[in-house]
């Protein structure tokens, strides 16, 4: 009876890092199904996207600077918070940023059946859809782990990072991550930022340092001639 358990529990666990695991590395390690910078044609290009979203004060206050220095960028949003803040998704579209899906609750993948997985994009798809009349065609695994069903999905782009500053977190402050933006970025990065804090493992409050250390960054990067751009472009 023992082995049969031992048994049970190894072919179950084999399964789990099929599932979960194996695709994450393909990702994320070996950058495998998944796009982690922009092109550069032999120009400093950047791309600035921001995951968890909308927040109905920090999101706003994001937009507000980017608009005031004519940047685009992309927003991974979830689909509850799009469904509770519609007049923000709204003008993120308006104001000529991209819109992806971060699942409709930030769940992490592993743990969600293909069906359950299917939902979450759908519906945050279908959120999407119905207040800027574009389908979204960018996705963003919460915490970067993706799944099997993602690998064998053909409609979305998985879309991942190459520079993380680590500002869910407010411990460095808003100098901490600009000094980390600054030491790590390159021509074709794709920079993962955040713009609301209530999600697990965030702290309330660090979108107002992500939003200080990017007024500092942006600065330094359009006076060294860099040209922020979406992920599309």
């Amino acid at each position: 009876m023992l082995r049969i358990f031992i048994i049970i529990g190894g072919v179950l666990l084999l399964f789990f890092i099929l599932y979960g695991p194996i695709p994450s590395l393909l990702t994320r390690l070996f950058k495998i199904f998944s796009i982690h910078r922009v092109s550069s044609k032999g120009q400093k290009r950047i791309a600035l996207t921001f995951d968890d979203g909308p927040h109905p004060v920090y999101t706003n206050l994001l937009l507000d600077l980017l608009q005031s220095h004519s940047i685009k960028a992309t927003f991974f949003v979830l689909g509850s918070a799009a469904e509770k803040y519609p007049t923000i998704i709204k003008r993120i579209h308006e104001d000529g940023h991209l819109i992806g899906i971060h699942n409709y609750k930030h769940k992490c993948n592993w743990f969600l059946s293909p069906k359950q997985l299917k939902n979450q994009i759908e519906k945050t798809a279908s959120i999407i859809k119905k207040i800027t009349n574009d389908d979204p065609l960018y996705y963003r695994p919460p915490w970067g782990l993706a799944s099997l069903p993602l690998l064998f999905q053909k409609k979305l782009k998985i879309i991942l990072w190459s520079v993380m500053a680590n500002d869910w977190s407010s411990k460095k402050g808003s100098e901490g991550i600009y000094s980390l933006l600054l030491n790590q970025t390159k021509p074709g990065a794709i920079i993962l930022l955040h713009d609301n804090g209530d999600t697990f493992g965030a702290d309330e409050d660090a979108p107002i340092h992500t939003i200080k250390a990017l007024e500092g960054f942006i600065e330094h990067c359009l006076q060294n001639q860099y040209q922020f751009v979406r992920i599309d472009h």
